[in-house]
């Protein structure tokens, strides 16, 4: 992992009775972004029946990519995700510029960043 790849984790707790649209809606945001989003690394989601809530993690070749995914799948799925889940909290790993920042303050993400300190890959 070099220090520009970004990943970000998160939850959307789905509202009562909507978890299978809330993962039918997130099987269309996986598609997309294989599709469309060069920069999107991988994509991982995990239900949670006990929970009522999918877990996601993403990852971001760096903050260009992540900057196309808010702008584009992000902001295409976000108000039919938002009708029958709630966001957060969302976790960014890596150095995410000031203005993805406020833009995810402006999407009311609770979100949280960290950057990069120690670690390896195999």
């Amino acid at each position: 992992m070099d220090n520009q790849h970004i990943t970000v984790i998160y939850k959307w707790t789905a509202n009562p009775g909507k978890l299978d649209e809330l993962t039918a809606i997130y099987t269309g945001v996986t598609e997309a972004m294989e599709q469309n989003e060069p920069g999107a690394e991988a994509v991982h989601i995990y239900t949670s029946e006990q929970e009522n809530a999918l877990y996601v993690r993403d990852e971001f070749k760096d903050a260009s990519a992540l900057g196309f995914h808010l702008q584009s799948t992000a902001a295409a799925h976000f108000p039919s995700l938002l009708s029958i889940a709630v966001p957060g909290p969302f976790f960014f790993f890596g150095d995410v510029p000031q203005e993805l920042k406020d833009a995810t303050d402006q999407m009311q993400l609770a979100a949280e960043f960290a950057l990069h300190s120690s670690g390896f890959d195999r």
